[in-house]
């Protein structure tokens, strides 16, 4: 099989009219008009929903005579139809369900053909959060010989002994003429290569290995391995298959927990949302690399693909990077949590759903458990429980090697035990005599009560709706139910359970029980990374002591990520994330901001503390500045502007942070670490100097019309120090073979769009992401500001570095 990107020479439609190039993947939502009366509201970061048509042109040449020729999309943001010169020959209605288009009956070799796909997302809101709207993921021509690999085709088990690796490789193949044909398996890393053969006139044939000292794949030490399959019929080759994969073996097991190639492994999870910031829900390699990477030196070690199927390019990031990886299928089942969700096609859809994921992950090591869905309130009723039952046992059959878990919201659980109505069906009695209880109620009451909502699960009810529930599963998935953990631990101790969602602030506390609880694998923060949509959730208000649970117009992003949607990590729940996990090299200070109304503020239950790491407050001098530092030593002490603020205690007794208060004047913050009394490390902060702009590349660019290259701009002074108190306009001109893909910052309100090239920054900081166009050669990135002067830098292009390979 080839296996060919297909993204150039496309241009899409709106329902306006208007027809624009574009070379895919692209989001045709993220460049529309924001509005405050926008059907999607907060859900969808206030964007309008639309229709799109795609169209672009081909003329096969003569080497697909006799040949299967499909047209695989990742995935279309939704109810898609696909139509070869008017002819529908695919199309999907769920926006994340990878589907083939089938060609070969119709195309004609030297003829030209029109291809169009049909894209419609105008009826908002269809999801608790942003969607995009078109062909945001790739696609790619796939030419198969009549014998050949079936996509997906390829399944590796793997069994660990001592220092004896066993591998078998499952390899299902279409051979419609039954011909003799010669199976060729071959695995190889560092230069050592294992071959084996085997001859087959069946569509299934199965190579073992036995490898001695084989490099094992692990998140801490992600080893790939190159597999090869070639079928060989009559003399001639008539397929090839490639693909990198991971020699690894998982377990559970009540008294060690989650098991990797023997040895324990504890889950240090974040949920991650499907777009990438300032460009949408576009999907490209390098983004989900540099979030994956991001992620990995915070010190998470497992992401959550909340709450739909991981893209490709995230799959293998983790893979490459070393990152565990459960992959979730729905937020939504056949009730609906929207107006426009897909709950009327559930039941028509969710086994294509099931088994298009399964086939996507196959040889994936990153990937070691399945979610079939997430705070699925209809999995508290008996038809619910059948429904998931029976996913998960087809999922089993797809998978055997991989583990299954749902993520329940044990809050609404506990309501649903004790007789209250929590996602019941439109049609039944007891909705209509009792509100829903929805997920985002639900959030809504979480934050609005914040410990008590937290310690209702203690009661019985949630046991009573969940414990039939969970004898379907592998492991239990608790939404926020930390208050449960202990007590299910000794009623329940052969149950294997993951916080699947937990609050940034509860880490400390969960993460002590994670260790100590052998049935407790692992904890989910939500979220580790900042998302569009459920507009302001996260986010602080200020001069205030009520706000509601999302925010109006202009809110855009969540605000509930640790680290924000242009990769910045300076927050406190970052520090904290780094302290409870050890990998802090020294004290991290942080100050509440003071670039906001004094007085009362609202915060909310995803967000403990609005600190970042700045002394870079202008024009607050003499305000109480109030310091959060994170430590895993005994004791910090801190010194401002060379007068000591005294010593508190910090480390794990005291949830890694000691707090202090002191009048702001620009200068150098200084913190000290003690254990035991004794002096063992040290940091600063010092106020920004005069600030110039600067623009920092942070990977390299490819040839690849997918490959992209993150731009950070950044004011600072002499000595490189972020002035988080300036504020500026600043513009982005390219010169040379890209084109910018995304330009803004992490606040979480604006006006402004992630399309324009000129954008403001906020606490000193923005991020432009400029795109491959396909070609070799220099680009020139000049980043100009009103106030702080220009900087410029030169990205060269490399068919050495980022291109995107099948």
């Amino acid at each position: 099989m080839t296996s060919t990107p297909f993204l150039a020479d496309w241009t899409v439609t709106n329902d306006r009219g208007e027809t624009v190039a574009v070379t895919l993947p692209h989001d045709a939502m993220i460049g529309e008009r924001r509005d405050a009366a926008a059907p999607s509201w907060a859900h969808g970061g206030y964007f309008p929903g639309g229709r799109y048509r795609y169209t672009t042109t081909w003329a096969p040449g003569p080497a697909i005579a006799g040949k299967e020729v499909s047209l695989r999309f990742e995935g279309v943001y939704r109810h898609s139809s696909v139509t070869l010169d008017g002819r529908h020959v695919g199309g999907a209605v769920n926006g994340y369900t990878e589907f083939e288009a089938r060609l070969d009956p119709y195309v004609v070799p030297g003829r030209t053909h029109t291809i169009e796909v049909d894209v419609d997302n105008s009826a908002t809101p269809s999801a608790r959060w942003y969607t995009g709207s078109g062909i945001s993921r790739p696609v790619w021509l796939e030419v198969r010989d009549r014998v050949h690999v079936v996509t997906g085709g390829v399944e590796l088990v793997t069994v660990v002994e001592g220092d004896t690796t066993r591998v078998r490789v499952d390899v299902s193949l279409t051979n419609p003429d039954r011909e003799p044909v010669e199976v060729t398996v071959v695995l190889s890393r560092g230069g050592q290569r294992s071959a084996r053969s085997s001859v087959t006139d069946g569509p299934f044939v199965d190579v073992d290995f036995e490898l001695e000292d084989a490099a094992r794949w692990s998140a801490d030490d992600p080893a790939l391995h190159d597999l090869e399959v070639v079928l060989r019929a009559d003399g001639f080759e008539r397929d090839r298959f490639a693909s990198k994969v991971g020699l690894r073996a998982i377990a559970l097991d009540p008294a060690r927990g989650f098991l990797v190639n023997g040895e324990p492994a504890l889950l240090r999870g974040a949920n991650v949302h499907h777009d990438n910031g300032v460009l949408g829900a576009a999907t490209f390699p390098g983004a989900e690399r540099r979030r994956v990477r991001i992620l990995k030196e915070i010190g998470f070690n497992a992401i959550r693909s909340a709450h739909n199927p991981a893209s490709r390019a995230l799959v293998e990031a983790c893979d490459e990077l070393g990152m565990y990886l459960i992959d979730e299928a729905y937020d939504g089942w056949y009730d609906h949590k929207n107006t426009h969700d897909d709950a009327d096609a559930f039941d028509d859809t969710w086994r294509d759903q099931l088994s298009s994921m399964v086939r996507k992950d196959a040889l994936s090591p990153s990937v070691v458990m399945y979610s079939i869905g997430n705070e699925n309130g209809e999995a508290l009723e008996p038809r619910g429980r059948r429904t998931a039952a029976t996913m998960a046992a087809h999922l089993r059959a797809l998978d055997p090697t991989r583990f299954v878990t749902i993520g329940v919201n044990l809050l609404g659980a506990t309501f649903a035990g004790l007789g209250g109505g929590f996602a019941k069906e439109p049609s039944s009695a007891a909705a209509k005599a009792a509100p829903d209880m929805t997920s985002t109620a639900l959030n809504a009451l979480s934050n609005r009560f914040g410990m008590l909502a937290a310690w209702i699960p203690r009661l019985s009810g949630a046991d009573r709706a969940t414990r039939d529930l969970w004898t379907s599963f592998d492991v239990a998935g608790y939404n926020y139910g930390t208050a449960r953990y202990e007590k299910d631990a000794a009623l329940h101790p052969d149950r294997l359970v993951v916080g699947t969602e937990t609050m940034p602030g509860d880490l400390a506390r969960n993460w002590a029980l994670v260790e100590r609880l052998p049935t407790l694998i692992g904890d989910f923060m939500w979220a580790g990374w900042d998302y569009i949509g459920e507009s302001g959730a996260g986010s602080w208000a200020y001069g205030t002591r009520r706000a509601p649970f999302m925010k109006p117009y202009p809110h855009l992003t969540s605000g509930m990520g640790i680290v924000d949607i242009t990769g910045d990590t300076t927050g406190a729940p970052v520090q904290l994330a780094r302290a409870v996990w050890g990998s802090l090299d020294g004290p991290a200070i942080t100050v509440r901001p003071l670039d906001v109304a004094p007085g009362p503020h609202a915060a909310t239950s995803w967000r403990a503390t609005d600190a970042v790491a700045s002394w870079s407050w202008a024009g607050s001098e003499g305000r109480t500045a109030e310091f959060e530092v994170y430590a895993v030593e005994d004791e910090v002490e801190l010194i401002v502007n060379g007068r000591s603020i005294g010593r508190r205690a910090a480390g794990r007794l005291r949830g890694f942070v000691a707090r202090f208060r002191a009048p702001y004047a620009p200068g150098r913050v200084v913190a000290i670490g003690y254990r035991n009394g004794v002096a063992v490390s040290r940091s600063e902060l010092r106020t920004a100097g005069p600030a110039r702009v600067r623009v920092i590349a942070e990977d390299p660019l490819g040839t690849a019309p997918t490959d992209v290259c993150h731009v950070r701009v950044e004011l600072v002074d002499e000595h490189g120090v972020v002035d988080t108190a300036a504020r500026d306009v600043v513009t982005v001109s390219l010169r040379g073979p890209a084109v910018l893909a995304g330009f803004g910052n992490g606040a979480t309100a604006t006006e402004e769009s992630f399309t324009d090239a000129e954008h403001s920054t906020h606490r000193g900081r923005a991020l432009a992401v400029i795109r491959s166009t396909g070609e070799s050669g220099t680009i020139a990135v000049t980043v100009t500001s009103r106030h702080h002067g220009s900087d410029a830098l030169v990205v060269r292009t490399s068919t050495e570095e980022g291109a995107l390979a099948r």
